[in-house]
């Protein structure tokens, strides 16, 4: 049985606390989310996203790379067109978000681009 929200442990709370701070149209990489909490990594963010991600608007976090998690592509192509998401042009046309114009800044500001954690686009 899946704990219930009052029985959330303290990092997967912080996680989705976060995502539910996404604004629409926007996205954060699961790395983006742990720098932000200042704690964990991408793969720790991944794992509450696929234990209980499931209440909060889990298509705003994705992988770094633009893609949807894996099994979800489908449903979340579909909520980015109709949040109006900035989706990437070429060969993946429309498959992929545009991490450049779509990653949320953290604060709020709609199309503010942060400075892309290193290592990562």
């Amino acid at each position: 049985m899946t704990p219930g929200p009052e029985t959330l442990p303290d990092f997967a709370e912080a996680v989705l606390d976060i995502v539910d701070q996404i604004p629409s149209g926007m996205v954060l990489a699961y790395g983006d989310v742990a720098e932000l909490l200042g704690a964990g990594g991408p793969r720790q963010v991944g794992s509450v996203m696929s234990r209980y991600g499931s209440s909060v608007t889990w298509w705003r976090v994705i992988r770094a790379s633009g893609q949807a998690p894996q099994g979800l592509q489908d449903e979340a192509l579909a909520r980015w067109r109709a949040e109006g998401t900035a989706l990437v042009a070429g060969g993946l046309a429309g498959r992929r978000v545009d991490m450049t114009r779509a990653r949320w800044d953290g604060t709020g500001g709609w199309g503010r681009q942060r400075d892309a954690p290193r290592g990562r686009q």
